[in-house]
């Protein structure tokens, strides 16, 4: 069996063993009790530490894929009816019979990369990728992206998003007062959604004032949440006095909301409320951008 290795690949060596062997075995190509290279022979004909092989080999021993004989080497590993392998039949059995097929038809791994690498681009995004280099934030619009659109979402921040795995079958989104560092990340032809903050209009839209002698809790991880209700309550003509503001991310938070009339949170911290409380979000996101995600998920993911 031919391996190949690429040490400038953000794919860990040991885990390019790893795939590789499994498709091996998978496609036939490495039959059962059938020895392989020793680890010292692997470190040295691909030029790396003998501790990568040996971390690969244990890791398939763990897997069931291969099994140690003492003082003899590494061997596969048969499996039983009992003992079916792992996705003998999925996607992994399509790939070994892909790459056997083109090698067999002389094509270079190198041209196989390229060409695996243009068909992945072309496919439809399959889910929306978050950036936002607020860790706190991103958690929150994470949720509430989630929610609207029923897609899968993933965060990231600035330092990885121009990952081409990143990237790979992801439709980007960030907040539009991030978007020109987010363009300046990523690769000019990517494609960036922008989402808008929800305006104080729209946060007070449809809310039920609360008495004046009313206590009322605002609670969220995110400190710019406690800082933007807290513009928001005192421009509905609350009394300052009455807002208790915690921070969810210390110890203690949630002690006394149980007494408080109202608790104003964000669509993370929502969740993390008892159902007694009287609890009322304060989404982050506008509608309008909600609206422009539901569409491109009906136009785009496909």
């Amino acid at each position: 069996m031919r391996l190949w290795l690429s040490r400038s690949s953000e794919v860990p060596l040991r885990k390019q063993l790893v795939t590789q062997i499994r498709l091996g075995i998978i496609s036939g190509d490495l039959r059962v009790g059938q020895k392989l290279p020793s680890t010292r022979e692997l470190a040295r004909r691909f030029h790396i530490h003998a501790n990568t092989v040996s971390a690969a080999y244990r890791e398939m021993h763990r897997s069931g894929w291969v099994e140690f004989r003492p003082g003899s080497g590494v061997y596969v590993r048969g499996h039983s009816d009992e003992q079916p392998r792992e996705d003998e039949f999925g996607v992994d059995q399509l790939i070994a019979n892909f790459f056997r097929t083109a090698r067999a038809r002389g094509h270079s791994l190198q041209e196989i990369q390229a060409r695996l690498r243009q068909w992945l681009m072309l496919q439809p995004p399959d889910h929306f990728l978050l950036i936002e280099p607020d860790s706190e934030l991103r958690q929150i619009l994470m949720v509430e992206i989630k929610a609207a659109t029923k897609v899968q979402v993933v965060g990231t921040d600035l330092d990885d998003c121009g990952n081409a795995d990143t990237l790979m079958g992801a439709a980007p989104v960030t907040m539009y007062s991030q978007i020109e560092r987010v363009r300046a990340a990523l690769p000019p032809d990517v494609e960036i959604l922008t989402l808008h903050s929800r305006s104080i209009p729209e946060s007070l839209q449809n809310q039920v004032r609360p008495s004046a002698d009313a206590l009322i809790a605002i609670v969220s991880r995110w400190p710019d949440f406690l800082r933007w209700a807290h513009t928001i309550l005192v421009a509905a003509g609350l009394d300052p006095d009455a807002l208790s503001f915690r921070d969810a991310r210390l110890r203690g938070w949630e002690k006394g909301l149980s007494s408080t009339a109202l608790v104003i949170t964000d669509s993370l911290v929502a969740s993390q409320l008892p159902a007694t409380v009287n609890t009322r979000v304060f989404p982050v996101v506008s509608d309008s951008s909600l609206d422009e995600l539901r569409a491109f998920v009906e136009r785009s993911f496909k």
